[in-house]
């Protein structure tokens, strides 16, 4: 089942400290910079992606930049990945709006909003997609503060972002928020990470009910397994060897794989779709 295009684990040791950063993986993820062909679907519309230097977000940014969309690029304070990303926006002839910053802060989440309206007249498309996460084996190990950084990046922030962001949407705008399997399946080592992303999933089906006499749609994707810096940063030497191992397709997603997911979300494709969760998980069931 596994495909040959694709790295398979055992991947090389790759700790690094977190957040991590893109250069330090080996093998370097894909995020689409050389697959992904747009063909207009986004065309001129305005999008805010968190955790968009790097994984999934970059992935996002660049399909979303060839699909005709200018992004702001919210991230914490990984320069070097976010001008990347911001490189490959401009290339595709889109603007990149780079923000660095806290997305724990409501204050810096009411401001991520006001750029995209003061500097690109508008938001149409609002992803969540940063998230944080450590491993655990023993919930004694998990302190407060950590449990209350987890769920203020990981579900705070983007009822922070959906709050300041409705206002400023048009009917046909998109809300989209990235959970997990582990939403459904939790690994005990992600206690506090998985039980967010539960969190996550539940915030996307209220959410839509709530927004849907407006016309703003809310919809989720649920990734399995995804090489991104969050894994070597996270997750101990042992697991980053087999991340994804135990998929059908006997391997870690990468970022590009995702992309198609989110665009679908955020086009005129689903206009019919809201309160639904996306699953890429590599064949691992949602139950």
């Amino acid at each position: 089942m596994s495909d040959q295009r694709y790295p398979s684990p055992p991947y090389p040791s790759d700790q690094q400290r977190p957040p991590g950063t893109t250069a330090q993986m080996t093998p370097l993820p894909d995020h689409g910079e050389t697959s992904y062909q747009g063909s207009g679907r986004l065309q001129n519309k305005v999008a805010l992606i968190t955790g968009g230097d790097s994984g999934i977000g970059k992935a996002v940014a660049i399909a979303y930049a060839r699909e005709g969309a200018d992004v702001i690029i919210s991230y914490l304070n990984e320069d070097e990945d976010a001008e990347d990303t911001a490189r490959w926006v401009e290339d595709a002839g889109r603007t990149a709006v780079l923000a660095p910053g806290d997305i724990k802060s409501e204050q810096h989440c009411l401001d991520l909003v006001k750029r995209a309206v003061d500097q690109l007249g508008g938001l149409d498309i609002l992803v969540n997609n940063a998230a944080f996460q450590r491993t655990y084996d023993d919930i004694g190990d998990i302190s407060a503060e950590e449990w209350d950084e987890t769920f203020r990046t990981n579900i705070f922030a983007p009822f922070y972002l959906a709050k300041a962001a409705a206002p400023h949407m048009k009917p046909g705008s998109a809300i989209i928020n990235t959970t997990s399997i582990q939403s459904r399946q939790p690994s005990a080592q992600l206690l506090a990470y998985a039980s967010t992303k539960g969190a996550v999933s539940n915030f996307t089906a209220g959410l839509a009910a709530m927004l849907a006499h407006k016309g703003i749609r809310v919809n989720a994707v649920a990734p399995g397994p995804i090489w991104t810096p969050l894994i070597p940063s996270t997750m101990p030497d042992e697991k980053v060897r087999n991340f994804g191992k135990q998929t059908l397709l006997q391997r870690a997603g990468q970022p590009g794989e995702l992309a198609g997911a989110y665009v679908l979300l955020a086009s005129d494709l689903a206009s019919y779709m809201t309160g639904a969760i996306i699953p890429v998980t590599g064949g691992e069931i949602m139950i």
